[in-house]
């Protein structure tokens, strides 16, 4: 009896580019510490200067503080968006538009969430049949006034307690406030339908840890960047600009403003970089912490890729305008 034997078949090629990625990254580490050591003198020069010293400090203390909250908001976002099922959303709203807007924005004090998981929790609620205005108002509310973000702006400011209330009136004013807009204004052919989530086509285990492993790499790398950036303005800006900029209660606000838009900070650790830059006033301030968690760099994106670009260039620069306008006037009389 003849006996037949199988033949393995060949490897595939290994892909050259795969390969050439995986050696660059000890390439480049490698690289670095030869560098590193090559120029330890002159580093360690530069790094003495008083400059230096100061913005090592602000840097650090920004990243110590604002690091535990990040991971607990970026845990708790995690578990909100894969185990609570959207339909508890849609079951929870009441039926008249107008009124689902507040009771959806009032929801984000008590689902914590950050920037990166509202926006596909509200693209879930939207394709579930939740009124577009409703879906918004939560969007914008729940990275700005849930507990994780307070409680990280009561240990951000502390000789300031009036900021967490004003915060949250000033948030949740403009939540609702774009949401009534959208119902008024809105159009359905500025609202593109948002696609399934992969995270919908996975288990929640995987779901879950999927999540948070993509926040955290992202919204660390954002608080990094921000806490560069407040630890250059702290410490190599010029004392008499900052005093001028900041003497000029418009100009404070809006260059603090357009600051929250461009350093894209997530909110659990956005209180503790407004903190440092004692220079501006509280209303100033107020108004970093409100416009960042709804309209940022990332979030443009975010929204563009969700529900279209055609939605995006109209909303964000509405709520741009409507959250600095309403914390200002909440700072006005809250601070």
């Amino acid at each position: 009896m003849a006996t037949t034997t199988r033949t393995r078949p060949p490897d595939p090629d290994p892909d050259p580019d795969q390969d050439e990625g995986r050696q660059a990254g000890p390439l480049l580490f490698i690289t670095l510490l030869l560098l590193a050591v090559l120029l330890q003198n002159p580093l360690r020069g530069a790094l003495s200067a008083p400059v230096m010293q100061s913005w090592t400090t602000v840097f650090v203390a920004v990243m110590i503080q604002a690091l535990p909250f990040l991971v607990l908001g970026v845990l708790l976002s995690a578990a909100i968006a894969v185990f609570v099922p959207p339909t508890f959303f849609a079951r929870a709203l009441p039926t008249r538009p107008a009124l689902a807007v507040p009771v959806a924005g009032a929801a984000g004090a008590v689902l914590p969430g950050c920037e990166c998981a509202s926006v596909p929790v509200a693209g879930a609620l939207v394709r579930r049949g939740v009124t577009p205005a409703a879906a918004l108002a939560f969007l914008l509310s729940a990275p700005a006034i849930n507990p994780i973000v307070l409680t990280s702006t009561a240990v951000a400011f502390p000789g300031a307690p009036e900021m967490v209330l004003a915060r949250l009136v000033a948030s949740l004013l403009t939540a609702c406030a774009m949401g009534w807009l959208w119902l008024r204004l809105g159009r359905t052919d500025w609202l593109r339908p948002p696609t399934r989530s992969s995270h919908e086509c996975q288990t929640r285990g995987a779901a879950f840890w999927g999540s948070v492993r993509h926040d955290v790499m992202h919204a660390g790398g954002f608080l990094v960047v921000g806490a560069m950036a407040a630890a250059t303005l702290k410490a190599a800006a010029p004392e008499t600009w900052l005093q001028q900029l900041a003497s000029s209660p418009p100009l404070a606000i809006l260059a603090l403003a357009v600051l929250a838009v461009l350093l894209s900070l997530c909110s659990e650790a956005d209180a503790f970089v407004a903190a440092s830059l004692t220079h501006f006033s509280l209303t100033a301030r107020l108004t970093f912490l409100v416009v960042g968690p709804m309209i940022d760099l990332k979030l443009f994106a975010m929204q563009a890729g969700t529900f279209g670009r055609a939605f995006a260039l109209r909303f964000a620069p509405t709520t741009f305008v409507v959250a600095v306008a309403i914390s200002t006037a909440t700072g006005t009389v809250l601070l």
